[in-house]
């Protein structure tokens, strides 16, 4: 139970720091110019990963991410019955932190605070414009492709970076955002998309919500590719 536990502190941890980081850059850039920069949002991201990995990293993997999980459930590091906890609770922490910012941001006293809320990116969420579902498609599989396979690469017990793991998996994740953020806002991580989508259809944008099914698949489909093309590479055959 401390292992799923882990799980959710630690994912809650990064959709608090990461989707409020885009959250409050949107309010900021729209009244009182604080906003913090594309940059600044995927620095968030990243620094809550490496923030985690040193904290829960030896508790629990620190996969906060479900398709970092399928990938390690792919690679046969771990049973499909944790597999399916771990996702579980990294929904859950998701869910609690987008109530979190939700609450934030409706007792909030900055001006104009409640008309730029209903925007995909003031709340955190992921989508893509009307036409753009092909491209946001490859950009979600390809760069959770990358991010897994990081993720495997450096963790691995004989190959691994040892205690720079997170460290790389933490920056691999803001080149990852610096990349992506215009295309869908990066997600490469559907608990990560799932939590904000509720709130943001709570709000009466259903966009998010409607579009959440590309942002589960996608990385999905990323992610196992990952696990099978790194089975390939440590193999010594």
């Amino acid at each position: 139970m401390k292992k799923y536990l882990a799980e959710m502190i630690g994912t809650f941890v990064l959709v608090l720091m990461g989707c409020g980081s885009a959250i409050f850059a949107g309010i900021g850039l729209g009244t009182t110019g604080y906003g913090v920069t594309t940059l600044g949002v995927a620095m968030a991201f990243g620094l809550s990963v490496v923030a985690m990995a040193y904290t829960i990293g030896n508790i629990s993997g620190c996969h906060i991410n479900p398709a970092i999980t399928l990938g390690v459930w792919s690679s046969g590091r771990m049973s499909g019955k944790e597999a399916g906890g771990y996702m579980l609770f990294q929904c859950i922490g998701a869910i609690i932190a987008s109530a979190v910012l939700y609450i934030l941001v409706h007792t909030g006293n900055e001006a104009g605070i409640e008309a730029v809320f209903n925007s995909t990116t003031t709340t955190g969420s992921n989508s893509f414009l009307p036409g753009n579902i092909v491209p946001a498609f490859i950009a979600e599989l390809i760069f959770t492709f990358i991010f897994v396979l990081v993720v495997l690469g450096s963790t691995d017990e004989k190959k691994g970076a040892g205690n720079l793991a997170g460290l790389a998996i933490g920056l691999t994740l803001v080149l990852v955002h610096i990349a992506c953020i215009p295309i869908t806002g990066t997600s490469v991580n559907p608990a990560r998309s799932i939590g904000p989508a509720i709130f943001a259809a709570i709000e009466g944008n259903c966009v998010p919500l409607s579009q959440l099914w590309l942002f589960i698949v996608a990385p999905f489909i990323g992610a196992m590719l990952s696990a099978f093309v790194w089975k390939g590479l440590r193999s010594d055959n």
